[in-house]
């Protein structure tokens, strides 16, 4: 591994290798993320595609942050993933895992800009990692998603005090996979979060996705996005409650008509105690008339794991989605989880999929984090499953089974 972060450090900062003077502060940073995986029922009978990943994947994240002059950092960081058993016996030359090696971050940072903003120009990450909404960048303890990680090349302004985060971001998305070969997909959104009190908290965001034709003509250019807000209660019993909605047409911030496919809502309440040792918390999260964000809500192993950020694609319908989970410290290092789930489509009119999951996490150090989780699903039925064969009985069979092993370490 020292020997990869080496090379890259080498290849990305060749042009000022010369000068030693010119870098300062120095860090090495990444993450290696492996997990193994497998489960009863993969493909689907309607139309045969494997959902899930049997056998083990690794994902490496490695690069390096540096002071180039005052308040300016630049940041680069590179990805390689990779199937256990896809290089063969005797591995493959080193041209194919260069090849394989891509840049997931290149940007540079101007600190205390005009003394009040931070400016980050170039390819990053985005976003909450447990957002529902929005989210860019590389996800954790899903089996299915342990892969190259998205990103954005894009200008994001900051400003924060104590009171107040003030974001904005414009760019380009970096090769999404929901886009075709030929089309463009540009990024605009805002995002303000308040701290009213010590335990209250607010947030206020809105985003826009542009996807551009081919033709040269402005009108085939399409809006799609979201607006909404958060409000989070910190205290005895915390609490939140979140509200997006869908907006999109040939021009900004319009109404969906039917054309467009509907107008998509989102609700997202969360809530959270404490009893002695053990942690209580459950999730009510809705989502109709195709909802569309870029979120990182993966609830269950079995589930939500396979449908990734996009939950609210669970069914044509959408979804309604019930979760109790308690969470459990048995010894200092460990956490373990139980969590109870029931899908249904939005209007709640079709059995549901049960799921119960049982996950454990292993904190080694504070860099290093072993965890495994088994988990079983039964299905319901579902008047309006869509062709691609998302979790319902017609398609998984009756029931399903999954476990997962896997290490995370952060450096």
């Amino acid at each position: 591994m020292k020997k990869l972060l080496s090379l890259l450090a080498v290849a990305a900062l060749m042009p000022v290798a010369a000068n030693a003077d010119v870098l300062k502060n120095v860090d090495i940073n990444g993450e290696i993320q492996t997990i193994a995986s497998d489960v009863k029922n993969n493909a689907d009978a309607i139309s045969g595609a494997a959902w899930y990943n049997r056998g083990a994947r690794a994902r490496v994240l490695a690069g390096l942050s540096a002071d180039l002059v005052e308040d300016v950092t630049a940041n680069v960081l590179f990805q390689y993933a990779d199937r256990w058993g896809d290089d063969g016996m005797e591995g493959k030359n080193m041209d194919s895992y260069w090849n394989s090696i891509y840049v997931a971050n290149a940007n540079v940072v101007l600190h205390n800009l005009f003394c009040a903003f931070e400016l980050t120009v170039g390819r990053q990450f985005y976003g909450d990692e447990d957002s529902a909404v929005m989210y860019i960048g590389p996800n954790h303890y899903n089996a299915e998603i342990n892969t190259y990680v998205p990103s954005v090349d894009a200008a994001k302004l900051v400003y924060s005090d104590d009171v107040k985060t003030f974001t904005m971001i414009a760019g380009t998305m970096a090769n999404p996979s929901y886009l075709g070969p030929d089309e463009k997909h540009d990024l605009y959104g805002a995002d303000l979060k308040l701290n009213i009190t010590d335990n209250l908290k607010a947030q206020v965001y809105g985003y826009d996705m542009t996807t551009h034709g081919t033709g040269a003509d402005p009108a085939d250019d399409q809006h799609t996005g979201f607006y909404g807000a958060k409000l989070a209660l910190d205290g005895a019993v915390r609490m939140s409650a979140e509200y997006a909605r869908n907006f999109g047409g040939d021009r900004l911030i319009k109404e969906h008509s039917k054309a467009h496919g509907g107008k998509g809502q989102m609700i997202k309440v969360d809530a959270a105690t404490d009893i002695k040792a053990v942690t209580v918390r459950g999730t009510f999260y809705y989502a109709n008339e195709n909802f569309f964000a870029l979120g990182n809500y993966t609830p269950g192993l079995l589930v939500g794991h396979v449908l990734g950020g996009q939950i609210y694609d669970y069914s044509a319908d959408g979804v309604a989605l019930f979760n109790l989970g308690f969470d459990m410290k048995p010894a200092d290092k460990w956490t373990v989880s139980l969590d109870g789930y029931s899908f249904q489509d939005h209007r709640m009119k079709h059995s549901s999929t049960w799921e119960a999951d049982l996950t454990a996490k292993y904190a080694h150090n504070e860099n290093v984090e072993l965890f495994a989780g088994v988990g079983y699903a039964k299905y319901g039925n579902a008047e309006q499953a869509t062709t691609l064969g998302l979790p319902y009985k017609d398609a998984f069979g009756s029931e399903n089974y999954k476990g997962q092993l896997g290490m995370l370490i952060k450096f």
